[in-house]
């Protein structure tokens, strides 16, 4: 028995937050050591009986529930953490030789050219949001921000400004489609145990996304003005060569299909994944070969490995065949990922640790009988449980687990449509230092932690208000019953 383990979650929480925003900003640690050090301490300090319970709620057999509780800390950080980086290990590595190879190669400017010439310089931004947010339909928000971010880096040195801006159109976009619009995991669950019709949660998710990330545009405008960032050097994207590549002249840069294909290859191979799992029976499936073929391909690593085969070959053809030139913009991909990689995968260890303490569960019996309206209700239990433990698909599965059964009685005024709803928008509050998309796209755009934290996280929490405002006003106006 830990004598130091604390029975309420929510004081677990505090030594936590306090551990890892202290450590960063304070004692100015390095983000992995502060996560981990947070990491260790939340889990010491959690009792084991909270840990066997934590498991039993999430599935565990009795016996793998004790097997759990019992094993030695260090260990259930380690799986975690391997948890974490299993999940996104490859894929950052991917994005990083496709970021850097579309740079080295020319293809990040030559879309960047050929954007200026549709758009314009003025609508470049409202390109980036509108494109990111189609993106992050199909595709995760992390893909979507991995293969973007080298296209802002390029715009931003082509035009001199707004940078800052850029990132956060691309994360605006990619952020709201993934919690509102079907097929991406948090919208599916709520589908599914609310009992909305499918078409119905992406057609009210696309039109609540749609506001939302408006929204988001002018609050990233005015952010951008307020607190103008420049893109800074960085291993991946040195500035000097970006400045070289926008001097030369357009017959030396590969073409615009060529250099579409490392961002296009991913997201056709994803994307048809997803419309065949949508749209297809297994039986039907089996004897086609063309399906088996997409359904191969479309998962997210193999998408991504050919996304970054074809970035090098790329590569390889504008330096007319200098293997040396690949070989270096592999090394410093990869050295710049490796960071990113363990930053973020022990903020996905320390947001494990936090969730084993029962902290959903605990803001679940807190809000059990709350009176106030279900919408509302709905968003707020949300927003409280991805703030608490940083994992949006965990606060959205808590929250619709909390309120299905209210949203299945006939006494509703409403469609349960909009209490699904209302969950995905509070998804969005709050992202901070124990969200692993937190990391990324602080670490790949380059935004330090206070800079991130000024910016990127509150324009998650204003979209979200604003599509919990959008969704009151068609509940009362819009029924659906």
């Amino acid at each position: 028995m830990n004598a130091f383990a604390l029975s309420d979650p929510l004081l677990i929480l505090l030594v936590g937050i306090l551990i890892v925003v202290g450590g960063i900003i304070g004692l100015r640690l390095h983000p992995f050591l502060a996560l981990l050090l947070g990491a260790f301490v939340v889990a010491f300090i959690t009792p084991e009986s909270a840990v066997e319970q934590y498991a039993l709620n999430n599935g565990a057999s009795a016996e793998g529930a004790r097997q759990l509780a019992e094993r030695d800390i260090g260990e259930r950080i380690a799986l975690q953490f391997g948890s974490t980086a299993g999940k996104i290990g490859i894929l950052i590595a991917m994005a990083s030789i496709i970021g850097k190879s579309m740079l080295e190669s020319g293809a990040a400017e030559r879309i960047v050219r050929s954007t200026l010439r549709l758009t314009g310089v003025n609508k470049a931004p409202m390109t980036f949001l509108g494109s990111s947010f189609f993106l992050g339909i199909p595709v995760f928000f992390d893909t979507v921000f991995y293969l973007m971010i080298p296209l802002a880096k390029a715009m931003a040195m082509r035009i001199g400004k707004n940078y800052l801006l850029l990132v956060l159109c691309i994360t605006a976009g990619a952020a709201m489609a993934n919690s509102l619009v079907p097929p991406t995991p948090g919208p599916l669950f709520l589908v599914s145990e609310m009992n909305i019709p499918i078409g119905m949660m992406m057609i009210g998710g696309f039109l609540v996304g749609l506001v939302t990330i408006v929204v988001g545009y002018y609050y990233a405008l005015w952010a951008n003005h307020k607190w103008p960032l420049p893109i800074r050097d960085s291993g991946d994207a040195p500035l000097d060569k970006i400045k070289d590549l926008g001097a030369q002249e357009d017959r030396l840069l590969p073409p615009l299909w060529l250099s579409l294909l490392p961002i296009l290859i991913p997201i056709l191979f994803i994307s048809g994944k997803a419309l065949v799992d949508i749209t297809t029976t297994g039986s039907s499936v089996s004897t086609n070969f063309f399906y088996q073929g997409i359904l191969f391909f479309g998962e997210k690593n193999l998408a991504l490995v050919a996304g970054g085969f074809t970035a090098l070959a790329m590569l390889v053809k504008q330096n007319q065949g200098d293997r040396k030139a690949m070989l270096s913009s592999v090394q410093g991909a990869l050295m710049t990922a490796g960071v990113i990689i363990l930053i973020t995968a022990s903020g996905g260890a320390f947001g494990g640790m936090l969730q084993q303490t029962g902290i959903s569960m605990r803001i679940a019996a807190l809000t059990e009988n709350f009176q106030m309206a279900l919408l509302p209700l709905a968003f707020f239990i949300t927003a409280v449980v991805r703030t608490a433990q940083g994992s949006a698909t965990v606060a959205m599965i808590t929250a619709s687990g909390i309120l299905a059964g209210m949203a299945n009685t006939s006494l509703l005024e409403f469609h349960p449509l909009y209490i699904g709803l209302a969950i995905a928008c509070g998804s969005k509050l709050v992202p901070w230092m124990n969200d692993s998309g937190f990391w990324i796209v602080c670490k790949m755009s380059n935004l330090t932690e206070k800079e991130a934290l000024k910016t990127f996280s509150p324009l998650l929490t204003v979209m979200g208000l604003s599509g919990l405002i959008v969704i009151l006003i068609a509940a009362k106006l819009f029924p659906l019953v």
